[in-house]
């Protein structure tokens, strides 16, 4: 939206003079998003799998595999598969089961048919959730209570064989 500047002419030298109203461009620089989409005409059949983020507005069949990433079913996506990912926000319909290494987000218009396991769930109101949920401790968290606990059988098993001695 640039408007041509009007050039004052400086009576000697017959140059343009400078003029404050001249509209400079401005530049903008912002990071590139990596995302795939598939648009709301597309079906696709089969299995998926890549290493940058997936909208999809669109119909998919078959499995979805994106363990690194987010996928995000927009609000005319339909999904017939599995989907294993780092994250899956859902505002269409899911029909499988999902499986996230970080989180899953249900939001009011979304639908999903299917078993969730997952870190971290978010089931708006208005949502639709059919199916069982596994809520898993993260990773870290799953070591600790595991050593810990061993660290507290240990006691009880000699105090166990003190009594019985």
């Amino acid at each position: 939206m640039l408007q041509p500047s009007e050039y004052t002419y400086n009576g000697k030298s017959g140059q343009p003079g400078s003029n404050p109203n001249t509209a400079t461009p401005v530049k903008t620089v912002s990071a590139p998003v990596e995302q795939a989409t598939i648009g709301r005409s597309l079906v696709i059949k089969g299995e998926l799998s890549g290493s940058e983020a997936l909208y999809i507005d669109g119909r998919i069949e078959g499995k979805i595999t994106m363990p690194d990433n987010r996928v995000t079913i927009g609000r005319n996506g339909s999904v017939q598969a599995n989907i294993i990912a780092r994250e899956v926000v859902v505002m269409g319909k899911v029909s499988g089961n999902i499986e996230c290494s970080d989180r899953v987000d249900i939001r009011g218009e979304g639908q999903v048919t299917g078993d969730v396991a997952t870190v971290r769930i978010s089931v708006e109101d208005g949502a639709v959730l059919k199916g069982g949920i596994e809520v898993r401790s993260s990773e870290r968290k799953q070591n600790q209570p595991q050593s810990q606990g061993k660290q507290a059988e240990a006691p009880k098993a000699e105090a166990a064989k003190a009594a019985h001695a």
